[in-house]
């Protein structure tokens, strides 16, 4: 009996898989096959876009049913030191891009504070509606440039020092500011130059805000090289590998180091000299500072690119020129 109910199950589970097999088949094969259903499909077609609606429509009231929740800041360690990145800018017309792209880095980066000087005789609209809507810690401050220091159409990058008297201001507020705060002297602080049209690991502010005195790290694409860097020999800079006049007291770029905000107001004269020869601007600043023996490696004993002198490239603006000259040209409300 029990050896007839055995065969009988067994049979039973062979059929089962035998027209379970066909069914299969038979629906692989009908995917191949054209058919002309599109009046089947319309009915169906409507309910799965009426549902789609339904959910769009009770997600948006969860949505709005949920209480808003503040944004969430960064974690900040009591005692870390804030970070004061000083950037000239100036109008063109890819400052506001330039901008943005290094504003979204900064926003990753706690205890930041900001100060964006322009080269401009005011404040631009542009740049004060930016900052206001960029979520940082700010300061913005103008200076121009004058005009016999200015690069005129034509002349090459490198001819004259840029972005002397921004930094300079910058540095005025920075010690200005900290002069009327208690404890100013022992402030914990570092002090950065950060370029807009450079790009930045944020692994490097991470790297710098240990600094004591004045920390050096590699920086890539720059010099006509794939990168300069100061050369560590038992954790100490003994020299520099760079492609240009490396007898100078510092052949650094300006986004390969950072200074201590109490070495900063320490030496109130220490500032950038507009009038430097090529190439020695950061000399400049640096030798009221600090000694090459001084020096502190960061990123790695100066073996890890963390920061790179990107240039955005200048656009052509042949068509909309073409375009004013008919009085078509693009409407200078829209802000770029």
């Amino acid at each position: 009996m029990a050896t007839r109910m055995k065969l009988k199950l067994k049979t039973v589970f062979v059929l089962y898989f035998m027209v379970s097999l066909m069914g299969l088949i038979y629906a692989l094969m009908q995917l191949g096959q054209r058919c002309d259903c599109a009046e089947h499909d319309m009915p169906k077609d409507r309910t799965i876009s009426r549902l789609r609606g339904e959910l769009h429509r009770l997600q948006e009231q969860m949505r709005k049913a949920e209480p808003t929740k503040p944004p969430q800041k960064l974690a900040v360690k009591p005692s870390q030191p804030t970070i004061y990145v000083i950037t000239p800018t100036y109008t063109r017309f890819v400052q506001k891009a330039e901008l943005t792209r290094l504003a979204q880095t900064f926003l990753h980066v706690p205890q930041l504070h900001w100060i964006l000087v322009e080269d401009s005789p005011h404040k631009t609209p542009l740049v004060s509606g930016f900052l206001a809507s960029s979520g940082l810690a700010y300061t913005h401050l103008h200076t121009p440039t004058p005009r016999d220091r200015k690069l005129q159409e034509g002349d090459p990058s490198w001819l004259k020092p840029r972005g002397a008297e921004q930094r300079n201001e910058g540095l005025r507020w920075l010690r200005e500011d900290r002069r009327g705060q208690p404890g100013a002297d022992t402030q914990l602080g570092v002090v950065y130059f950060a370029d807009d049209d450079n790009t930045y690991s944020l692994k490097l502010f991470e790297e710098m805000r240990g600094t004591q005195r004045v920390s050096v790290w590699p920086v890539g694409l720059v010099g006509g090289m794939r990168y300069e860097r100061p050369v560590v020999e038992a954790g100490k800079v003994v020299r520099f590998h760079t492609g240009w006049r490396p007898s100078r007291p510092f052949p650094l770029d300006m986004a390969g180091f950072a200074v201590s905000l109490k070495l900063v107001i320490a030496n109130q004269d220490a500032c950038f000299d507009g009038d430097a020869p090529m190439g020695f601007l950061e000399s400049s600043f640096l030798q009221g500072l600090v000694t090459m023996d001084e020096l502190e490696p960061k990123a790695e004993n100066c073996t890890k690119v963390l920061v790179w002198h990107t240039r955005t490239e200048k656009p052509k603006m042949k068509r909309e020129e073409a375009l004013q000259k008919q009085g078509l040209g693009s409407d200078t409300a829209v802000e770029v």
